[in-house]
């Protein structure tokens, strides 16, 4: 049987912090990740670019997901990162590179 499909982390936080999952769901995800100037999969690239470089790990794992729907490739996502170990510095990158290991095995274990 296969296992069902994760929750939405923004569900957790959906009774406790209203307007802040309100305004991600609308403002950021309906308004900002829809606007035309972008594509949906070059958003996707920069945020996990931006993720990493802060060392937003917990975020980082959702977008990595994102990413991949969106249409970066595994490869793109590994160089991004080998790439921003000379900007944001190597910890950034290591801890990014740990968590989209983690996120792509389990991708590719479904």
């Amino acid at each position: 049987m296969p296992n069902p499909p994760a929750p939405n982390p923004r569900d957790r936080l959906r009774s406790f912090a209203p307007k802040l999952i309100d305004l991600t769901d609308n403002v950021l995800f309906g308004d900002v990740w829809e606007r035309p100037g972008l594509s949906k999969r070059d958003r996707s690239l920069i945020t996990c670019a931006a993720l990493v470089a802060m060392n937003r790990t917990e975020q980082l794992r959702g977008h990595l997901v994102r990413a991949i729907n969106n249409g970066v490739k595994k490869d793109e996502l590994i160089e991004m990162i080998t790439h921003l170990a000379f900007y944001s510095g190597w910890p950034t990158a290591m801890s990014g590179a740990n968590v989209a290991k983690e996120v792509l095995d389990e991708g590719e274990k479904k």
